[in-house]
């Protein structure tokens, strides 16, 4: 079975957006083991915001370099944008884990973590709760376009 972990900064607060990713994951548990892996985010003002960014990345890169078999995507509105049979393909084309890894308010430093893959949801910025949610809705897409179910319209 396909593990796919994903890893965010900050946990979801929002009822209706918890309501939609547990929905998902249970749809989900029959083809793919999903992980969720939230960091608590670092708290920051105006004049820290780039420390606390920096810091917020880094414990991400340290949660990585525990899993260096996985194959890592961060999320970003500047990565590789694809639609949902290319995302669908890309994800069952590994044999690997994968990790998607959602960044907190602050965004990611790309510096602490340049050495990674990004993938685009959308041009768009999205709130990291909602980012988890679409994300979890592509994983579900792509697993029955896998399946060859009509889920693509």
């Amino acid at each position: 079975m396909k593990k796919i972990t994903i890893l965010s900064v900050g946990s979801v607060r929002e009822k209706y957006y918890q309501n939609a990713i547990a929905e998902y994951s249970k749809r989900l548990s029959k083809d793919i083991k999903l992980e969720f892996t939230e960091l608590p985010a670092k708290s920051f003002s105006e004049k820290d915001s780039l420390i606390a960014k920096k810091q917020d990345s880094q414990r991400v890169l340290e949660f990585l370099n525990k899993n260096k078999s996985s194959k890592v995507f961060l999320l970003s509105e500047n990565g590789e944008e694809l639609d949902s049979v290319q995302f669908s393909k890309k994800i069952f084309s590994f044999n690997e884990e994968i990790i998607f890894v959602i960044a907190g308010a602050l965004g990611f430093d790309f510096e602490v973590l340049k050495n990674y893959k990004k993938i685009s949801l959308s041009k768009m910025t999205f709130l990291h709760e909602m980012a988890k949610v679409i994300l979890v809705e592509q994983i579900y897409r792509a697993v029955n376009i896998e399946k060859g179910k009509r889920y693509h319209y």
